[in-house]
């Protein structure tokens, strides 16, 4: 059965940038939020574009973690990317598992909001609630970054 989570987290920093790093500059995180993200590289295709694959290693609850992904969505109107998850520790507890992120920079602070469609491989796999948590820590986090 697939699922949805939303949450939403304000921001002070901008908005365009916030967007852009997701976008076209996942491989910059880890000098922002090295405590989350300790790297990211292009495995196929372009940053940015859809249809690239990109490997991400992750600290989460304390391990270390990858998980590939591949461009799935990129609305530069809109500030929003999509990535869909091919490989890694997530597909452990995942039939499917895609996130979305998206920036909105119409009211006085910008608006970002992560969402992740999934479908567990069985009911005793947990809602991702805990990796939702590290996704709004690592926003802060590179926030904060920006804000010095």
């Amino acid at each position: 059965m697939a699922s949805k989570m939303v949450r939403q987290v304000a921001i002070k920093s901008d908005g365009d940038v916030f967007h852009e790093i997701f976008t076209d500059r996942p491989h910059h995180i880890s000098n922002m939020a090295l405590a989350h993200i300790q790297g990211c590289a292009l495995h196929e295709g372009e940053w940015g574009k859809v249809g690239s694959i990109v490997f991400w290693n992750y600290t989460h609850e304390g391990k270390e973690k990858v998980v590939k992904d591949v461009i799935e969505a990129v609305d530069q109107a809109n500030k929003s990317v999509t990535y869909k998850v091919i490989e890694g520790d997530l597909m452990q507890l995942y039939k499917s598992f895609s996130l979305t992120v998206h920036v909105d920079t119409s009211g006085v602070d910008n608006l970002v909001t992560w969402t992740f469609q999934y479908e567990k491989l069985n009911d005793s796999v947990e809602d991702p609630n805990s990796l939702m948590d590290f996704c709004i820590s690592l926003t802060k986090a590179i926030e904060a970054h920006h804000l010095k």
